[in-house]
């Protein structure tokens, strides 16, 4: 097939919810439609499901990220069907559990596979970093940071002629400053509960112990007593998690000043209605994608020091990086913003190195190379 020629996409991921892959998922989708390819994507269902199909993009609903072995060659069966009746000329898998699937009905159909590495996956039990190899045994492998595709040639020993590095890309139209109207902001005030006088500290990430919020809990015990921390995210069934962070705060006095409101819908006006952003992780972040839209909105970031967030946020001039886990360095860096910080200087930055068009267009050339691999 000429790289000039039509092709169709399959993008598989276990559900089309809020987050990082989600929205990328649909961001490459929207491109595919836009350069006249077909794009098609299959997954669980969610709230990203309408999002997609507005771009023009095909949705199929199946349980493809079942970790159930008995199901497993359903899930082969399902996939293979798909790329025949859809024509797929290319299958990309951005999850693990259904990329076993997907990876299996290429193979069986013969057209290219492809990964993306969007996290640094735990080894929590013997067979977990076979598991976990999946997701290196694309025909070509999507990085989305140096620092995984490091980890990717380290740990699973893949050739870097097989590897290319996209960052996550920021849509800096959506995440603009110039576009929030200060209702959308003051919606997002009165939703938190936030009064005039409050410094906003905000910790947007899953409701998932290695995201940090204890930490953060704990730095805010070192704050003044007018800085609120607000912990956006789905609990996506942690209960027992957010009540563990509840009666952290409680303990440590600082229950009044803590938010969890859940999933937030209007996320460039919960940046502008922030002072201050923090991304505190405990294991290392693949990428950091909430962090470059941050210092897209001008914000200032405190981040750990590990991980994809080393490449995202320049310490010192467009944030700060601090131990991972070390509560007294958070707060004292929330604390610290330098006379010198320029809010457009830090935006331009991520517009020139992260944005969504970048991730757009580079993505679609690892499609162009699969399709003319031998």
């Amino acid at each position: 097939m000429s790289n000039d020629h039509p092709y169709n996409v399959l993008q598989v991921l276990p559900e089309l919810d809020a987050g990082g892959v989600e929205r990328t998922t649909v961001e490459v989708a929207d491109a595919l439609i836009a350069a006249g390819h077909g794009a098609f994507v299959v997954s669980g269902g969610g709230r990203l499901v309408h999002k997609l199909t507005k771009t023009g993009a095909t949705h199929f609903t199946a349980n493809v990220g079942s970790k159930r072995l008995l199901s497993y060659p359903w899930r082969v069966a399902a996939i293979r069907k798909l790329i025949v009746m859809n024509k797929i000329d290319v299958v990309h898998a951005r999850s693990r559990a259904p990329a076993w699937a997907a990876w299996r009905a290429a193979i069986a159909e013969g057209v290219p596979f492809v990964t993306t590495y969007h996290g640094i996956y735990n080894e929590g039990f013997p067979g977990k970093r076979r598991y976990n190899s999946i997701m290196a045994r694309g025909d070509l492998v999507i990085a989305n940071s140096q620092f995984t595709a490091d980890h990717i040639k380290t740990t699973h020993k893949t050739p870097e002629a097989r590897i290319r590095v996209i960052p996550r890309g920021v849509d800096m139209a959506m995440f603009d400053p110039k576009a929030v109207s200060p209702g959308r902001i003051e919606a997002v005030w009165n939703k938190w509960h936030i009064n005039p006088d409050d410094r906003v500290i905000f910790l947007p990430a899953r409701l998932t112990r290695w995201k940090g919020q204890t930490v953060a809990i704990r730095a805010l015990s070192r704050l003044p007593e007018d800085t609120v921390l607000v912990c956006v995210g789905d609990p996506q069934g942690r209960d027992a998690y957010v009540a563990e962070l509840r009666a952290l705060a409680d303990k440590l006095g600082v229950a009044g000043r803590l938010r969890i409101p859940g999933h937030e819908v209007d996320m460039p006006a919960a940046f502008m209605a922030a002072d201050r952003v923090t991304t505190p992780s405990t294991d290392p972040e693949a990428f950091g994608r909430t962090a470059a839209e941050a210092q897209a909105m001008g914000r200032w970031v405190v981040a750990s020091n590990h991980g994809g967030a080393v490449d995202v946020v320049e310490d010192g001039v467009y944030g700060a990086l601090v131990e991972p886990g070390d509560d007294t360095a958070l707060a004292r860096a929330l604390l610290g913003v330098p006379g010198t910080y320029d809010r457009q200087a830090a935006r331009t930055r991520i517009a020139d190195r992260f944005s969504k068009q970048a991730l757009q267009a580079a993505t679609l050339m690892v499609y162009r190379e699969a399709l003319s691999r031998p």
